[in-house]
């Protein structure tokens, strides 16, 4: 993660960049400097989880006890120094980094098939360094943290950017976490959690300011740097020719330094004494090789800046239509202004362009920001194009480009849009005014370059005749040019400028601090459409539900981490899996990206009811899941799929809003009815907490796949209830005799049923509590492990229980409810012994599991590849079940 060769350079090339502190004594002056203020640290989860992951088993699907055990230290150890901790965790895949999400994963599936490699021919868990955090952790992760009393949100957006978001804004003491990305953003202190000592609190800082003299750039470079070198946005290959050609040139390279600290050295010297000539003068697409790649540089740029954060390298004079591919933009990130703005479609390009394009291309629209007052700031296309606006002039350039910036030396304002650029923008909000009346040319006056006092360098000043003020439109002491104008008509006035032709995308630094609204006029040619309302909280954009109630309890529980994939199924209509172990050469097993696929199926149908068309079909979801032979270069298109709930299907204000009593009764068939489950209603009812989520759970589990016997029921069954009895060092103790690769997956598969059940429990409005499913309640991967040994022996089930009289009475019970519940299904339950040959790579009865739900993902005995799969899925041109 991160920028690529940064944390290397850092370890071995700059050294001194890092620095040992103490967190308790940091807090203590953060006391005294702030009174009455906590010392808050924002935790980024997703980069702490193998960290925060300590047991010694990590194969056989997760120590949940001694992971929470674990967790409950951590949280114990800064709570005791009066730190408060806040955890974000990723909530959602950004579009610009799913390919290097595809890229991990795919190199996930060839470390995924080392460790089967080895299991199978040592019979033990590999080491450490193949370590592969369990399935699950990151989503029961969130729900520890939240039993702990630990404030936990969930990202709209990429994590790492709302993490350094809220240090910043929160003013917290720092951020803890392992991603070179928060050496780049302009933030609070970054600590680094690999580096950290729990026992002293101990760890290391990491400063960005430090870094910057020894490259000898400013921080406000850094998102330039990181682009150059590549991150999660920018292609690694993108600029590689570039920065060897840097390197080439680089007179200072040092012999002890390895490749890539020379690289860093050479692009952040190119940096201080090339491009810093130019900067605020000529556009970065004439300094660099960008190519193509404009749009997706300048949105990698601009993914670092912060509310209230400018770029100078965004101060150069863009031409163009300003666009987003997410259809939404702003000028302002000030939280309170969140007016949005319609759509216009440009002619040619058939995308939807923000602001309107006016038919005759040489009308002129300035773009000017008021420094000084915090007024709405109107943005117009003049509908008369012969009437000019008055503009400032870059000295070198001939195009009028008007600018202005705020007071405050260290900021700078974008700069208005020009004819011909087409870079992109980063998503934002803007909303639309009308303003119809031409405004006169004003005359102005050039005056010759003069000296500033302090920089002995050139200044290029605008004397304004009616207002007789003179506007310097570069600074020393702010140590970045910045190009100013006025407008005495306007009263500082916000224009764009638009043209029809123009179909790429560019990237505007925005203001926050200003709390602007960006008003814009149309062409009265042009039809507006209405930007949809969502509520201040929700940005506009195309989601797959409408109603907007609705959309915003769910939006909540997302944020605040109370339930998993509903909202991003509802907003975006696409989620993902990532690895399980699963292993990739057992054709018994199938992967439980399709195991469970028919219940997202049904909760998609749940979840998008107001979505259906005149033909009453909803539309696809796209789903990102990792499973064996799955090349990961589109989505699986899965539709929703009907399902039969006693009464008929509630709806989600029904579900969600209604607090009546007898709605749980309601709840609970929805949520059994996502499972197929609804005729063993009363059997599950019978059963205690916590054991009816696992019965349920398992009752489907064995009616979909052939291949589960009564061993593997006895294992399941048996570990669940012998772990309500064991401490924590009972649980660290134990020991299987080895390790077998069935087992392995056979635990992952639990695992992740669990995490559906989450999901199915969140869409149905929580008739159960979430308690009831937490693994480290039901589930532990070496005791399972343990159980499964057992069995497959043929141990008597009063030694899988431990001899104890009380739960041998609970294992009947339990099994006898699964096993009706099965038989009701057609699907008997029999020993390993009774198996005939057709058991050996097959699952989904026919008759049952698949062929019974309807949804066409039923296999043959003969594992005939999946064709015409129906609803569910596009065709895939290799056999799924044999999976390579």
């Amino acid at each position: 993660m991160g920028v690529r060769g940064l944390q290397g350079f850092v370890g071995s090339t700059c050294p001194h960049i890092c620095t040992v502190v103490n967190f308790k004594e940091l807090a203590e002056h953060h006391r005294s400097k702030y009174p009455g203020c906590t010392p808050t640290i924002v935790v980024d989860a997703m980069c702490c989880l193998r960290y925060w992951y300590t047991p010694e088993s990590w194969i056989c699907g997760g120590q949940w006890r001694e992971y929470f055990s674990a967790l409950r230290d951590f949280v114990k150890t800064f709570t005791a120094v009066g730190i408060k901790l806040i955890f974000f965790f990723d909530g959602m895949v950004e579009q610009d980094k799913r390919d290097e999400w595809v890229k991990r994963r795919l190199k996930n599936n060839r470390e995924i098939s080392r460790i089967f490699h080895y299991i199978k021919s040592h019979k033990e868990q590999p080491g450490r360094n193949m370590f592969f955090i369990p399935s699950g952790l990151a989503v029961f992760t969130r729900f520890a943290l939240k039993t702990l009393g630990q404030e936990t949100l969930c990202s709209l957006q990429e994590a790492d950017y709302e993490v350094a978001s809220y240090g910043l804004q929160h003013n917290c003491l720092g951020i803890l976490g392992e991603d070179t990305d928060y050496l780049i953003y302009d933030t609070c202190p970054y600590f680094s959690i690999s580096e950290l000592c729990l026992e002293s609190l101990d760890t290391v800082m990491l400063c960005r300011e430090k870094l910057c003299e020894s490259l000898g750039l400013r921080v406000a470079d850094l998102p330039l740097l990181a682009c150059l070198l590549g991150n999660d946005i920018i292609p690694e290959g993108m600029f590689e020719s570039f920065r060897y050609k840097c390197l080439s040139s680089y007179t200072s390279v040092k012999e002890n330094f390895d490749k890539k600290g020379n690289i860093i050295l050479a692009v952040s010297d190119h940096i201080s004494k090339v491009l810093h000539l130019y900067q605020g003068e000529r556009k970065l697409e004439e300094l660099l090789p960008l190519g193509p790649n404009k749009a997706l540089f300048y949105k990698g740029m601009a993914s670092y800046l912060l509310p209230g954060q400018k770029s100078p390298w965004f101060f150069q004079k863009p031409k163009g239509v300003i666009t987003l591919d997410k259809q939404v933009i702003s000028m302002s990130s000030d939280p309170e202004s969140r007016e949005e703005v319609p759509m216009c479609s440009d002619p040619e390009s058939k995308q939807e362009v923000p602001m309107c394009s006016d038919p005759e291309p040489r009308q002129e629209v300035p773009m000017c920001t008021g420094p000084e007052s915090r007024q709405e700031v109107p943005m117009c296309s003049d509908p008369e194009p012969r009437q000019e606006v008055p503009m400032c002039t870059g000295p070198e350039s001939r195009q009028e480009v008007p600018t202005c910036t705020g007071p405050e030396p260290r900021q700078e304002v974008p700069t208005c849009t020009g004819p011909e650029s087409r870079q992109e923008v980063p998503r934002q909000e803007v909303s639309m005014c009308t303003d119809s009346e031409p405004r006169q040319e004003v005359p102005r006056q050039e005056v010759p370059m003069c000296t500033g006092p302090q920089s002995g360098q050139e200044v290029l000043i605008w004397t304004d005749p009616e207002s007789r003020q003179e506007i310097l439109c570069t600074g020393h002491e702010s140590k970045q040019e910045v190009p100013i104008c006025t407008d005495p008509i306007s009263k500082q006035e916000d224009s764009m400028c638009t043209h029809p032709e123009i179909n790429q995308k560019l990237p505007v630094a925005t203001d926050f601090e200003f709390k602007l609204e960006a008003l814009m006029c149309t062409n009265p040619e042009i039809k507006q459409e209405d930007p949809t309302n969502v509520g201040p909280e929700i940005k506009q954009q195309v989601t797959m539900v409408s109603d907007t109630e609705i959309l915003k309890i769910a939006r909540t529980h997302h944020v605040q981490a109370e339930s998993y994939l509903v909202y991003n199924i509802m907003s975006s209509g696409e989620i993902e899996c990532s690895n399980t172990l699963e292993d990739e050469l057992d054709q018994a097993l199938p992967s439980q990206a399709f195991i469970y696929r028919p219940i997202r199926q049904r909760v998609y149908s749940l979840l998008l009811e107001d979505c259906q068309d005149v033909a009453s079909t909803c539309p696809a979801v796209k789903e990102w899941f990792v499973y064996p032979g799955n090349p990961l270069r589109h989505p699986d298109l899965v539709r929703p799929l009907q399902m039969t709930v006693p009464g008929g299907t509630p709806s989600l204000k029904i579900l969600w809003l209604n607090q009546e009593p007898e709605m749980q009764v309601r709840r609970l068939d929805t949520l059994l009815a996502c499972f197929n489950l609804s005729s063993s209603r009363e059997e599950l009812q019978a059963v205690e907490s916590p054991f009816q989520a696992l019965c349920c759970l398992l009752i489907y589990l064995f009616v979909q796949v052939d291949t589960l016997c009564l061993e593997d029921l006895h294992a399941f069954i048996a570990q669940a209830l012998c772990l309500q009895g064991k401490s924590t060092s009972q649980l660290v103790n134990l020991q299987p005799d080895y390790i077998n690769p069935r087992a392995v997956q056979l635990g992952s598969l639990l695992v992740r049923g669990l995490t559906t059940l989450v999901l199915v429990n969140s869409a149905c409005g929580f008739p159960w509590k979430m308690s009831d499913f937490m693994p480290w309640n039901i589930f532990d991967g070496k005791l399972f492990h343990q159980k499964y040994l057992q069995s497959e022996k043929g141990y008597a089930v009063e030694v899988l229980l431990e001899q104890n009289r009380s739960r041998l009475t609970k294992f009947h019970n339990l099994k006898a409810v699964v096993c009706k519940a099965c038989m009701k299904e057609n699907r008997r339950i029999t020993g390993r012994a009774h198996w005939g040959s057709h058991h050996a790579g097959r699952w989904g009865r026919q008759g049952s599991g698949y062929h019974r739900t309807g949804s066409g993902y039923s296999r043959s005995s003969q594992g005939q590849p999946w064709r015409d799969q129906g609803p569910g899925s596009r065709q895939y041109e290799h056999d799924q079940w044999r999976r390579y």
